[in-house]
């Protein structure tokens, strides 16, 4: 479930402009993209049907509903949205039992974040019986929200679980920085308005007025953070 912060949670520790860091969870926190590519090939083997690596690129970093719609049409396969769901789910609760790799920084980051008094949200497409999983590895102490892909009306690329997650924390989203690794993800932050650093996972995107692209999140701190929106001042 989301959580509702004080009011007085949402400036930094020392005064920033910056109110509120967003980060999306597969990709960009945790090494998982590759995981998921893996068990919809698995599912759908189950199924009678062989994936072709084209689709790969097409399914990735979007809502689950999008990319098992399409996987459904693409193969012909016999089996409902919900039942599919369902199947990719549990095989990859299975997938992960034992952890998650975090991508290179991202503990660093969150630290950093924690250490200053950031109010910080997890935001991601993924149901929350997968976010609560991954949370194991990645410390639900370092959220001060968590929002799930089945909690909002309209997931990414609509700009919904970015404003709710503002919300929540009580912030102004042009003052809130996203940090995401897919066109989807940067969509719906740019959508909500907020300043976003894309960390590229599996296709290239783009710099743009108000996005910063990054290699890793090697190349991201809470400095660099505050600056995106300083910059636009």
């Amino acid at each position: 479930m989301t959580s509702t912060v004080p009011a007085s949670l949402t400036r930094t520790a020392d005064g920033s402009a910056l109110q509120a860091v967003f980060l999306d969870m597969d990709g960009t926190l945790v090494d998982t993209e590759g995981f998921w590519w893996d068990v919809e090939v698995a599912v759908f083997r189950d199924l009678g049907h062989e994936l072709d690596e084209a689709w790969r690129d097409i399914v990735v970093g979007g809502p689950m509903t999008r990319s098992a719609g399409y996987l459904i049409e693409a193969t012909g396969a016999r089996v409902t949205l919900p039942e599919l769901t369902t199947l990719l789910n549990d095989r990859f609760e299975e997938r992960i039992g034992d952890g998650v790799p975090l991508m290179p920084g991202a503990a660093r980051l969150l630290a950093e974040l924690a250490e200053h008094a950031v109010p910080t949200a997890l935001v991601s497409a993924s149901h929350r019986r997968i976010i609560d999983r991954v949370l194991h590895s990645l410390g639900a102490d370092h959220f001060t929200l968590t929002v799930a892909g089945d909690e909002v009306p309209r997931t990414k690329p609509h700009p919904d679980p970015y404003l709710l997650a503002a919300r929540r924390v009580g912030a102004d989203p042009a003052r809130c920085a996203v940090v995401e690794d897919t066109a989807t993800g940067v969509a719906a932050a740019e959508a909500a308005g907020c300043r976003v650093v894309a960390v590229p996972s599996l296709a290239p995107i783009a710099p743009a007025d108000g996005r910063a692209v990054v290699g890793s999140l090697e190349d991201v701190d809470l400095r660099f953070l505050r600056s995106l929106i300083t910059g636009m001042e």
